[in-house]
């Protein structure tokens, strides 16, 4: 997990990304982590799990399903060659190309003598929160539920958003990993289930610490362990 130090408000923006796991390990006796990849023009992905390749390409149209034959080292990364599939890992940072999301690695595939590129590993953290827009995924370990309005927008200094009732917003800063936010003002409308929103809030009258998990999850984390988890909006 990467962390770094953003004022309340920017935590919140950095919170929804795409999904993406580490090179699976190769070693005897190791078990390694699913390794996805994906590509696009035309729509491609990859899932790499310890038993299987698994290669959905052409938009869907081409399916190939092969045993791993494990990885070989490459120069910088990791070569899965088979009869129908070879693919070439590149540690190196990659954008998908229809966003700003970025990953660990480059991607190259060769499916049935066709070749196409594109991204995997880690999803990488965003550069700063300026810009990025998320919707919450929890406040304080409880699921914030899918019909609910959530929102949190870093827009030059200042964030805004909803946590599922009323909006807010308010100015921000983010220094070492830690971000301050506010004061947030918000509407005062009341709506079922506000309890969330409430616990929000409360996370983020103190400065909170900034982190990613690989698949570009932003968790805030405030100094009694409470969290909000975000997911990122591309």
């Amino acid at each position: 997990m990467i962390r770094i130090a953003l004022p309340a408000a920017s935590l919140l923006a950095l919170a929804a990304c795409a999904p993406a796991a580490e090179t699976p390990p190769q070693g005897p006796g190791d078990q390694p982590a699913t390794y996805m990849a994906l590509g696009t023009e035309p729509g491609w992905t990859l899932e790499i799990t310890p038993s299987r390749l698994n290669y959905d390409g052409d938009y869907g149209e081409t399916k190939i399903m092969v045993p791993n034959p494990g990885a070989k080292p490459s120069f910088n990364g990791e070569r899965y060659v088979t009869d129908r599939l070879a693919v070439d890992i590149t540690h190196g940072e990659c954008s998908d190309g229809m966003s700003d999301r970025r990953y660990r690695d480059t991607v190259t595939v060769t499916a049935d003598g066709k070749t196409v590129s594109g991204c995997g590993g880690a999803v990488l953290p965003p550069t700063g929160l300026a810009g990025t827009n998320w919707t919450f995924v929890s406040i304080g370990g409880v699921a914030v539920a899918a019909d609910r309005p959530s929102s949190l927008q870093f827009d030059g200094n200042r964030l805004s958003g909803s946590a599922g009732c009323n909006r807010f917003s308010g100015g921000y800063a983010v220094s070492d990993g830690v971000l301050k936010a506010g004061p947030l003002m918000a509407t005062e409308m009341a709506c079922p289930g506000m309890e969330l929103e409430q616990a929000f809030f409360k996370l983020m009258a103190a400065p909170v610490s900034l982190s990613f998990a690989n698949d570009g999850t932003l968790i805030l984390t405030g100094s009694e362990g409470r969290t909000a988890v975000l997911k990122r909006v591309i």
